[in-house]
C-alpha cells in the first residue's frame, strides 16, 4: 500500500525537455519541447517541481477532480508465472479505475489543467478507454467533450461516451481524427492526446497521473521488470518519471506493441518515420513512436517485445483460466513475458504485468483496423 508521505501535491514550477534538458516557464506548448521542433525532432516535456522533496512522487493540484480512481489491485499469478518461467508474476488490474483502464489515471490531471486554463472543450482522439475515461472526467469537472474516432471503435465504448454526455465524432482513419484535434485546438480547445505528426505524446500535466501507478507497484516489492502495453508510450513515460522520483531503483521497463515500430527504432530506425502495421489490439495500434517511449527503454534499459495478436489471444485464454479476462491489447504484456521467458531469460525474476483494460469492456473486436473501410463522414466545426 502506498504510504501518504510517498505523494505530495505541489504546483509546477515549470517544464523540462525529456530530449535536451531544455527549461522552460509554464505555458502552453502543444508542439512539446520547441528548440527540439525548430531542429526537427518532437519531443515532450516533463513538469518540474521547485523544492520537492526527495524520494516523494510530486504531482501536481487535480483540484478535486476525482472518481476514485487508483489503488488498484496487484495480484499474484503462481501458475502463469511458472508456466511463463518466471520466478514471480504480479498482475497490476488497471481495469478496477472507475472507468475500466489506466487512462483514469491521467485524465484527473488533464481535466484539472483544462479547467484551470478556462478551456471551453477538451478534444481528443480515441480508439476507446482514453475517450471514455476522458468523457467521464470531463464530465466530473464541467467541462463540454469531443471525441474524435474511426468507425473501428467498439460499441461498447461509444455508448459509454455518450452516456458521459461527450459528443462523438467519427471520421475515415487515424490520420483524420488528430487532423480533426488540431483544428479544435486553433479554435482554442484543449488537446487531451497528442495529434500531432511526428508524434509527442500526451500535455505532460496528463503524463504526470502515472507516476502514482510507480508507487503503488513498489509499495509491494520493487519488481525486476515492468511489462507495458505501449502504442504513443504516455504511460511508459509516467512509469519513468514515477520510479526516478521515488529513488529507490528502477525496474526494467519492457513495451509491448502488437508488431514492429519500438523494436525497429532500436534497432537503428528513425523514431519520427511511419511504421505502418495490421492489428486487432486496437488500443495500442497506430503506425507512429514517440522520443517519450525510447527514452523510457534507453533510461531503464529496457526493450520493446512484439506481440502479434496470435501470442495475445493466447495469453488472453491463459489469463481466462485464472479468472481474468483482459482486453486483447492488456493481454499482450502476459504475452510478452512468455516470449522473454522462453530462453530461461526470466528464471527467479519478477515482473509485474499491467492489465491495462478489461477483456469485459470489448475494446477490441478482433477486426484489424486497416479492415474496415473508409466513411464519408466528418465531424463539423
Amino acid at each position: 500500500m502506498v504510504e501518504q508521505r510517498d505523494i505530495q501535491s505541489q504546483s509546477p514550477s515549470g517544464f523540462a525537455c525529456l530530449r535536451c534538458d531544455l527549461a522552460l516557464t509554464l505555458g502552453e506548448y502543444d508542439e512539446g519541447c520547441p528548440l527540439c521542433a525548430a531542429e526537427g525532432h518532437a519531443a515532450n516535456l516533463r513538469l518540474v517541481f521547485r523544492g520537492a522533496a526527495s524520494g516523494r512522487i510530486v504531482l501536481p493540484s487535480t483540484d478535486g477532480i476525482s472518481l476514485g480512481e487508483g489503488g488498484t489491485p496487484q495480484i499474484e499469478a503462481p501458475d502463469l508465472a511458472a508456466e511463463a518461467g518466471l520466478g514471480r508474476l504480479s498482475l497490476k488490474l488497471e481495469w478496477c479505475n472507475p472507468t475500466g483502464s489506466h487512462k483514469d489515471r491521467m485524465s484527473v490531471p488533464l481535466l484539472a489543467q483544462a479547467r484551470a486554463l478556462g478551456a471551453p472543450l477538451v478534444v481528443a482522439a480515441s480508439s476507446g478507454n482514453a475517450g471514455v475515461s476522458l468523457a467521464a472526467y470531463a464530465a466530473r469537472a464541467g467541462l463540454p467533450a469531443e471525441i474524435a474516432t474511426t468507425p473501428s471503435m467498439p460499441a461498447g465504448a461509444r455508448r459509454a461516451i455518450q452516456a458521459y454526455g461527450a459528443r462523438l465524432v467519427e471520421v475515415a482513419d487515424s490520420a483524420a481524427r488528430w487532423e480533426h484535434v488540431g483544428r479544435r485546438v486553433a479554435d482554442g480547445a484543449f488537446a487531451a492526446t497528442n495529434y500531432r505528426r511526428p508524434a509527442i505524446g500526451t500535455n505532460p500535466f496528463g503524463i504526470a497521473g502515472y507516476k502514482v501507478l510507480a508507487a503503488e507497484i513498489a509499495a509491494a516489492g520493487l519488481p525486476d521488470v515492468v511489462v507495458v502495453p505501449c502504442a504513443r508510450g504516455d504511460l511508459l513515460s509516467g512509469l519513468l518519471l514515477g520510479f526516478q522520483e521515488l529513488g529507490r531503483g528502477m525496474p526494467r521497463l519492457v513495451a509491448v506493441e502488437p508488431f514492429p515500430r519500438l523494436a525497429r527504432v532500436l534497432a537503428g530506425a528513425d523514431y519520427r518515420e511511419s511504421f505502418p502495421g495490421k492489428t486487432a489490439q486496437l488500443s495500442i495500434g497506430g503506425d507512429t513512436v514517440t522520443f517519450q517511449a525510447l527514452h523510457a527503454l534507453r533510461e531503464s534499459g529496457g526493450m520493446a517485445v512484439v506481440a502479434d495478436d496470435e501470442a495475445a489471444r493466447a495469453a488472453q485464454w491463459r489469463l481466462g483460466r485464472a479468472g481474468l479476462h483482459a482486453e486483447l491489447s492488456a493481454a499482450a504484456s502476459v504475452a510478452a513475458l512468455f516470449v522473454l521467458g522462453a530462453d530461461g531469460a526470466l528464471a527467479g525474476r519478477h515482473a509485474v504485468a499491467l492489465l491495462t483494460g478489461s477483456g469485459a469492456g470489448a475494446m477490441d473486436d478482433g477486426v484489424p483496423l486497416t479492415h474496415t473501410p473508409p466513411i464519408d463522414r466528418r465531424g463539423t466545426r
